[in-house]
């Protein structure tokens, strides 16, 4: 049968009744959906937008701040006095000392310290949860393991004074003082232990199953093929989480202040005494009597600037090494 059009004419076989000769009328299409959906994308992609403005913008506020006010320290003491000076001694009246490098090494000496404890640890633990640990001990522990970042770093700082150094250290190294270097150390390494155990997990857990059954099929046991096949094919993500955790140990504040004292140390520190990391001379310097536009004032910028470039430097190498050791797997 002929199909009835609009018009009540009949249509041609085979031809759509909305398809009608030149003195017909097409309906319109709607299109304001399409345009409003056009209209919420460009309005998400401005919110967007804006979220990584704020965060580039405040980066780049907080660098300009450090970097103007270094400069208007380094017009009054020379940079080379600076970097190279043995002696820190900026709230001493008469010829104070701003010689930095006693706060590089207390700082380095607490993450050296931190680095040792936690990163064969860290590791270890790493390769049980990926390797070894079944499904259900492994979705107990990791939790648990993960834990000990929330806890607040000056808590840490209480826990190494009133318990690792009276109880753990002193009665091993009677020589050790109530505030010192290797206590702080120790707790700063307990707190990035769960970055470098759960980074490293997950690089881990990340090789390929393939590879460990090639390893087990050629006869090497399950120790070997952990050690052998699936660490070093997850160097780069191991690295980057080694990286990450020691530029968390060279930021790290309350446990230093609370813990390791306010002297500044030697150019070779003792572990088992006082010394000043670079935060905790800022901490103190702020909580003062430093009045502002004066040079004891400017060093907070100085030693934040010198702090900026360290923590910067080690995630260029960061980067570098995950490049440099990255493996691809189809």
């Amino acid at each position: 049968m002929k199909e009835e059009s609009l018009f009540g004419q009949a249509a041609a076989p085979g031809v759509s009744p909305m398809v009608m000769g030149a003195g017909s009328v097409a309906p319109k299409l709607d299109l304001s959906g399409a345009r409003n959906r056009n209209l919420s994308e460009r309005l998400i992609g401005v919110v967007l937008f804006l979220c990584g403005a704020v965060s580039l913008l405040t980066t780049v506020g907080i660098i300009g701040v450090l970097i103007f006010e270094a400069v208007e320290f380094f017009l009054e003491i020379s940079p080379l006095d600076f970097f190279f000076g043995t002696e820190w001694a900026p709230q001493i009246n008469q010829n104070p000392q701003y010689g930095v490098i006693p706060l590089i090494t207390g700082t380095l000496t607490i993450a050296i310290i931190a680095m040792l404890f936690t990163l064969p640890l860290g590791l270890m633990s790493a390769i049980y949860l990926a390797e070894y640990a079944a499904p259900r001990a492994r979705a107990i522990l990791k939790p648990v393991l993960e834990l000990l970042a929330g806890i607040p770093t000056i808590v840490y700082g209480y826990f190494a004074l009133t318990f690792i150094t009276p109880n753990v250290l002193q009665p091993i190294l009677p020589e050790t003082e109530v505030f010192n270097a290797l206590a702080a150390g120790i707790a700063v390494g307990i707190m990035i232990l769960p970055m470098v155990a759960s980074l490293s997990e997950d690089a881990l857990r990340s090789v390929p199953r393939a590879l460990r059954e090639a390893s087990v099929a050629l006869g090497a046991t399950k120790l070997e093929t952990s050690t052998r096949i699936v660490v070093p094919a997850a160097l780069s993500g191991i690295f980057a989480s080694f990286i990450l955790a020691i530029s968390r140990a060279v930021g790290e504040t309350m446990i230093i202040v609370v813990a390791a004292g306010s002297r500044p140390a030697d150019v070779i520190p003792n572990p088992l005494g006082q010394l000043q990391a670079m935060t905790s001379y800022i901490v103190l310097t702020l909580s003062g009597d430093a009045p502002r536009g004066t040079t004891e004032y400017r060093t907070l910028f100085a030693v934040g600037l010198t702090l900026f470039a360290m923590t910067l430097l080690l995630n260029i190498v960061s980067q570098w090494l995950v490049a440099r050791y990255r493996e691809v797997y189809q």
